[in-house]
Formats: C-alpha cells, structure tokens, sequence
C-alpha cells in the first residue's frame, strides 16, 4: 500500500473540494455544485473523479445526517425512489463511455444546473417554521410527472458526475418543508444514494487503494468544512454568495469542456 503520488496542485485542489462538500452539506447547499468540475482538474479524469470525490460525500453525509437526525422528512422521497433508481441505472452504463466525452458530459451536466439555478432565481429561504414557496407547477406537492423528471435527472446526475445537488434543492423547496427538515431531509437522501453508489462505482474500477488514500488525508477538511459552513453562510449575503459560486462553476465547467 502506497501514498498517492500527486503533485501539490492536485493536493490544493483536492483539499479546496474537500472543505466545499463539508460546507455545502451544513448550510451552503450551493457550493456543492462547484466540486465537480474542480475535482475532475484535480484528478484529470472524468470517469475516475466521481469515484475520487464519493467517500468525501459519504463522510459529510454521516455528518449532516447526525447534526439534522431529528428533523427528517423521509416520507417526502418516497415517490421519487423509484426514478432516481431508474436514473442510476442509466448513469451506471453511461460511466462506461470515453473519458473524453464523460469530461463534456460532466461540464455539460453541471453547466445545465447551473442554467436551472439562474432560471429559477433565488428562492427566499425558508424560516424555521415557516416553509418556503411552493416552486413546481403543479402547487406545493409536485405531480408525478415531476417526480419522474426529478428523479430520473437526479439519479443520472449523481451517478455520473456526483451533480444530483441542484436537481435535488428545487424538489425539496417544492414540498415546503421548514429549513431543519429540508437540510435533515436532503441529507438522508444523499448519504443513501451514494452509499448504494459504493458498489457501482467500484464495479467499474473508480474506488481503489490509491483513491482512498488520498480520501482518507482529506477528511479533516471535509470535518472542518462541515464545522464552518453554516457560520460562513451567516456572515456572507446570500445572493451575492451564490453569484460568486455561479460564476466560478461556469468558468471551471467551460474549462473541463474545452480542456
């Protein structure tokens, strides 16, 4: 068994994503969308990355899971199980395509939830106890039909590229669930999902010793990230926030594009 041998940069860059995921698993759900692309620069390889970044998302998960245990929601999910099983299925053999085009797709994918974020605009939050606006069409419980447009896109995303988190936030918003429940909720969701992703992902040899290696150094960040999120959220605005994220997500997903 030997230590990773990655360059500094990729060290940096690695160490950047983890203290993204810890932070967008605690109260900075936007933040998550720009570890995509970073951790496919950070690696080199599309395919690969996803399996690289999936044990991280797994410890903030346990995390975010034992911080909101109290407040889920999980009866909310029921009808979106079986479409993100359907989308899963779809991202599994898609993962075994040309890096290159996985790399396009990758960008592509996290450029798409960034044109969903903008077009839907920036949604109040939801005050403890008081839920948000309802944001599907169908009123404050989606109908079936967006269930399986939710679903089968978050399961491909996630799957794929580790990119369900922007499909995902606009389908708990539309339950109207208080803010503890739609953090505690989501966070339920994702510890599962790609816990079962676990097994797909080392079918197709992206989980290996040097992968867990590298993982395994970078928990501390993804911990410290965790701790801090919610205080950074508190301190910096909102909008301007997501901005910022928007902006550096577009320039790394143009980048993993044209690379």
């Amino acid at each position: 068994m030997s230590f990773p041998d990655v360059a500094l940069w990729q060290w940096l860059l690695g160490g950047a994503c983890a203290l993204g995921v810890g932070m967008a698993k605690t109260g900075v759900p936007g933040l998550g969308i720009f570890v995509v692309p970073l951790m496919v620069l950070a690696v080199g390889d599309a395919r690969q990355s996803a399996g690289w970044l999936l044990p991280l998302l797994c410890v903030a998960d346990v995390f975010a899971v034992a911080v909101y245990r109290r407040h889920a929601e999980a009866r909310q999910l029921f009808s979106l199980v079986p479409w993100v099983l359907v989308g899963m299925a779809a991202g599994a053999l898609a993962l075994g395509g040309p890096e290159s085009v996985l790399r396009r797709v990758v960008g592509a994918i996290v450029l798409a939830m960034v044109v969903l974020r903008i077009a839907r605009g920036r949604p109040r939050p939801a005050e403890d106890g008081v839920p948000p606006p309802a944001l599907s069409l169908g009123g404050a419980k989606p109908a079936l039909g967006s269930a399986i447009g939710y679903g089968v896109v978050a399961g491909f995303a996630t799957t794929l590229a580790n990119a369900a988190g922007p499909v995902m936030n606009p389908y708990l918003l539309a339950r109207q669930l208080p803010k503890q429940q739609f953090f505690a909720t989501g966070a339920w969701f994702f510890l599962v999902i790609n816990l079962s992703k676990l097994p797909i992902y080392a079918g197709h040899g992206l989980i290996h010793t040097r992968s867990l290696l590298f993982d395994l150094v970078l928990v501390p960040p993804v911990l410290i990230g965790a701790a801090i999120g919610r205080r950074v959220a508190a301190r910096l605005p909102q909008q301007t926030f997501e901005v910022l994220v928007l902006a550096l997500t577009a320039a790394a997903s143009a980048l993993l594009m044209l690379r």
